[in-house]
């Protein structure tokens, strides 16, 4: 028997995990050793005679808890990227094991106290600068974790955080089988009129790949809205599709995940009433650049209104494009995507479909990602294919520095797939730490539709986007300097992660980057310039939809966490209706981009009462555009601004310094206004 690979750090370059020994039956016993280890590591520095200091209590609580934290950047990755029966049954089993051991640590009195000990008297000891941000922290967690309440109510919270545990794990393994089960197969292949070929082939070999060798597969992604009801002229099987990606967790079966909503909602009430706060809500966002409530709702109604109005005309325009055809109905919500396309094809001559040989995969990622990176801040790329990977579709690339110093390690996981949740996301497997003497490694999943073999990966646009946000949130970690891995990397509120990594999608449009890697497949013919300057000039088209859409279920998501103990709804679809009703945002062929049953943001991951952060953070984005034109644009100077400022710095320095130190002012909500084009003039 071999030893458990979790139970010494990795040999490997970076301390990248050793993908190629780790099995699904090395996760639980590396769980309980490391749980095992961590406590009694901490035991040691609570039960520490000598009088607390930052080094024997803070520090030592840095440093405690590596083989746990090694297990849990594994496995917290691959329930995500590369599931299985196995792996879904140790979550289930694990999650409430892990929840009740941080509370066994956050609600330790003895530990606590040298907390509350170095806390109160960090000015005194001289602590400034990163070491004095790291104890803030610390303390912060452990109030917010229920350290000073009473035995009482330290026991319910307890029995709480662990329930919570086993709901979201739950809620998360349903949507990915529900996700899976509610795909579309379609037997004639005449209903996929408007597809190309390729995607008809694509389609033809997803449905053989799950037994279905006659058919094709329409695979369900984790959003609302389908990217194929933007091409397929059947309408019967566009609202097919549409209503089966609604339908999702709340059509009954072994995966609705109604009940759980209602009870994660409950419990979260409860939780955050025995902390202190009014809701969920006000606790999830007191810690976090908005700090209030107040504040969103303020932001997403403001918001709310420009974009209403802008979908209206928007819906305006498709329902004439409909009565011209003389399609005899009204627009629906699986009609949208098609006869926008329509509109913007009459208006603009211009059709997104045919951007689509221009944007190879591998020459968007040589020509568009790693070309932006080298010339705003020196990094180079090399892949490594000598290195373990977890499912053989994974890539490596080692980071360079300018002068050829190593820096970071980048795992790129492109393809979709019936083990991989949907959506995209960055993880990082190591933190960048002074004090561990790691570099990071890094990984970036999407879920690109894997073509036939031989065929070259063709990608819409819209994941040309979705490649440069995820390589923003990567270079976040990678470019990480920081001292302590509780403040490294993308450790930072929620409503700023998104900062780093939707600045970077400006470089998927700056003409300059365009130019280098839109270039056809098979020729290398750069993208003609009439069709370059067309795709730019309609960025900001059908804008009014996607913020609508995006906001819906940004209200959504608060009205859930702002629900107080004892109040909660008995309906989940109804509760729906009413919230939406309740801020005029009741437009049923514009549906919420996720759904209660179906939102993974709110019900599973790290968003809950934080989806706000997309669209709060796109003011800092807003605003970063706008100093980047003023300043010269693309280039090396602007380039080490922003990762000096911002993207070096994790959570060591107040976001809020860091941005203002990068734009010379503090952000408005002018700017956003204007790069979406939600004005009243706006096109």
């Amino acid at each position: 028997m071999t030893e458990n690979p979790f139970f010494s750090e990795s040999v490997l370059p970076y301390k990248l995990p050793p993908f190629d020994r780790i099995r699904d039956e090395d996760y639980v016993p590396a769980f309980e050793r490391g749980m095992s280890d961590h406590l009694a590591e901490i035991d040691a520095i609570a039960s520490n005679a000598e009088k607390p200091t930052f080094e024997n209590t803070i520090v030592a609580m840095e440093r405690a808890g590596q083989l746990l934290a090694r297990v849990k950047a594994v496995f917290s990755n691959m329930k995500e990227a590369h599931s299985s029966d196995q792996i879904r049954d140790i979550d289930r089993a694990m999650a409430p094991r892990l929840a009740a051991h941080d509370d066994a640590i956050h609600m330790n009195p003895a530990l606590f106290a040298r907390v509350h000990s170095i806390y109160e008297e960090r000015s005194d000891r001289g602590l400034e600068g990163e070491a004095r941000r790291l104890v803030d922290h610390t303390h912060r967690v452990f109030v917010r974790a229920g350290a000073l309440l009473s035995d009482e109510g330290k026991s319910r919270l307890r029995t709480l955080n662990t329930e919570l545990a086993s709901l979201l794990a739950a809620f998360s393994g349903n949507v990915l089988d529900e996700r899976n089960a509610s795909s579309v197969l379609v037997r004639d292949r005449s209903e996929l009129a408007g597809l190309s070929d390729a995607d008809v082939e694509q389609l033809a070999s997803a449905a053989r790949d799950a037994g279905q060798p006659e058919g094709y597969l329409i695979r369900i992604s984790n959003t609302t809205g389908q990217e194929v009801l933007g091409s397929l002229e059947n309408r019967a099987l566009r609202k097919r599709i549409m209503e089966a990606s609604l339908a999702r967790g709340g059509r009954g079966g072994p995966f609705d995940n109604r009940a759980l909503v209602l009870r994660i909602a409950e419990a979260r009430a409860e939780a955050a009433s025995l902390l202190g706060y009014e809701s969920f809500a006000a606790y999830s966002v007191a810690n976090q650049m908005a700090g209030t409530v107040g504040a969103i709702d303020g932001f997403l109604s403001q918001l709310a209104a420009s974009s209403l109005a802008k979908a209206g005309r928007e819906a305006a325009d498709i329902q004439a494009a409909i009565d011209l055809e003389r399609g005899g109905f009204a627009l629906s919500a699986w009609d949208w995507s098609f006869y926008s396309e329509r509109v913007r094809k009459a208006r603009h001559s211009f059709d997104e479909s045919l951007l689509t040989p221009y944007l190879e995969l591998n020459r968007v990622l040589e020509g568009g990602l790693f070309f932006a990176a080298k010339r705003l801040y020196g990094i180079t790329f090399r892949e490594r294919n000598d290195l373990p990977v977890y499912h053989p579709d994974v890539r490596v690339f080692e980071v360079f520095e300018a002068d050829g110093r190593p820096l970071a390690l980048l795992l790129m996981d492109f393809y979709e797939r019936s083990s991989k949740k949907g959506g995209a996301w960055m993880n990082a497997y190591v933190p960048q730490s002074f004090l561990l003497g790691t570099k990071a490694v890094v990984a970036n999943h999407l879920n690109i539709p894997k073509p036939p073999a031989g065929q070259p990966t063709l990608l819409p646009f819209d994941q040309v986007i979705t490649l440069f946000h995820e390589f923003g949130h990567a270079l976040h970690g990678i470019f990480s300097h920081t001292t302590y891995p509780f403040l490294s990397g993308t450790n930072v509120p929620q409503d700023y992660a998104e900062f780093p990594s939707q600045i970077h999608e400006m470089w998927a449009v700056w003409p300059e980057v365009v130019k280098n890697y839109a270039r056809h497949h098979r020729t290398g013919e750069p993208m003609p310039a009439e069709m370059l300057e067309k795709m730019l000039a309609t960025r900001r088209f059908n804008m009014g939809f996607a913020t609508t859409e995006y906001l819906r279920s940004a209200l959504l998501d608060q009205a859930w966490h702002a629900l107080r103990p004892g109040h909660l709804p008995g309906d989940v679809a109804e509760f729906e209706d009413t919230v939406f009703s309740r801020h005029g945002a009741g437009f049923p062929a514009v549906p919420p981009r996720y759904r209660s049953a179906y939102f993974a943001h709110a019900f599973s991951d790290d968003y809950a009462g934080r989806y706000y952060s997309y669209i709060w953070a796109e003011i800092l984005v807003a605003e970063s555009i706008e100093w980047f034109k003023r300043n010269g644009g693309f280039l090396r100077a602007n380039g080490e601004r922003l990762r000096a400022s911002v993207l070096s710095r994790g959570d060591s320095v107040d976001p809020k310094l860091q941005f203002r130190e990068f734009a010379g002012k503090d952000p408005e909500v002018g700017p956003l206004i204007r790069h979406r084009g939600l004005s009243q003039a706006g096109n």
